[in-house]
């Protein structure tokens, strides 16, 4: 098993990865009566995730249960699991309760850091809006069409347009029906420690019962001297219980 020397950094690189506005997008419910035509210049892509953000906002308490799961990457047998249970009240309450522990403090105090600052984040009114991520701090390239999870996108190129650890180099694909933002890939631009030497980051969004909501994220941190170690966080379908 990796020492604590690892799971510490792996800690740190988990806690940051999860509370950078890369991760922070406003949750929204999808709208469903958009006219859908291919824009002929990635600047009406763009428009049109700023109009079906702007338009696309919770009203519902929802109840969700998260897993998270933090092992070496080449070596899933070596796996530490947290479930926590995630509540959001309108306009911005948000709450958790760990309902299973991974049995390892390293671990659960990351998870645990990482909801803190969800919570706080919704608190503060601080969610990201996905249009924020396509303007303002990168240039984007069109690069064609692919689909996500069954569903055709738009797929968008993200260049820096600074040096900021909050920042991707990666793809965006925006949803062709409804013009927001099914996921997001790339290496951050920045690491937050000399220890890591590469940190990948992977956030999908879907609709969970009408509200558009992040279903799931894998982080993967190299890290000097300890190799590989990925955290992903997923949704549980059959764990969760709408508040309606």
């Amino acid at each position: 098993m990796p020492n604590v020397r690892s799971i510490t950094l792996l800690v740190a690189f988990c806690a940051w990865c999860c509370s950078c506005p890369v991760a922070q997008f406003a949750e929204s419910r999808p709208t469903s009566h958009l006219t859908v035509q291919t824009p002929n210049r990635i600047q009406g892509i763009i428009e049109r995730v700023k109009r079906a953000q702007a338009d696309t906002m919770v009203s519902a308490p929802y109840r969700i249960a998260r897993s998270y799961r933090v092992f070496p990457t080449n070596n899933e047998r070596k796996v530490w699991e947290v479930v926590a249970e995630v509540v959001f009240r309108p306009p911005n309450q948000k709450s958790y309760t760990i309902r299973k522990s991974s049995g390892n403090s390293h671990v659960d105090e990351a998870v645990r850091q990482i909801l803190e600052r969800e919570v706080e984040a919704s608190a503060q009114g601080r969610q990201i809006p996905t249009a924020a991520l396509l303007e303002g701090n990168y240039q984007t390239t069109y690069l064609g069409q692919s689909e996500v999870e069954g569903h055709r996108c738009y797929r968008i190129g993200l260049t820096p347009m600074r040096i900021d650890k909050n920042l991707v180099v990666g793809d965006a694909w925006v949803d062709q029906q409804s013009f927001l933002v099914r996921k997001v890939e790339g290496d951050m631009v920045r690491s937050p420690s000399w220890w890591v030497k590469k940190v990948h980051v992977t956030f999908v969004f879907g609709d969970l019962a009408g509200d558009w909501i992040q279903t799931s994220s894998k982080s993967v941190a190299d890290i000097r001297i300890f190799g590989s170690h990925t955290m992903e966080s997923k949704t549980l379908p059959a764990g969760t219980a709408m508040l309606r």
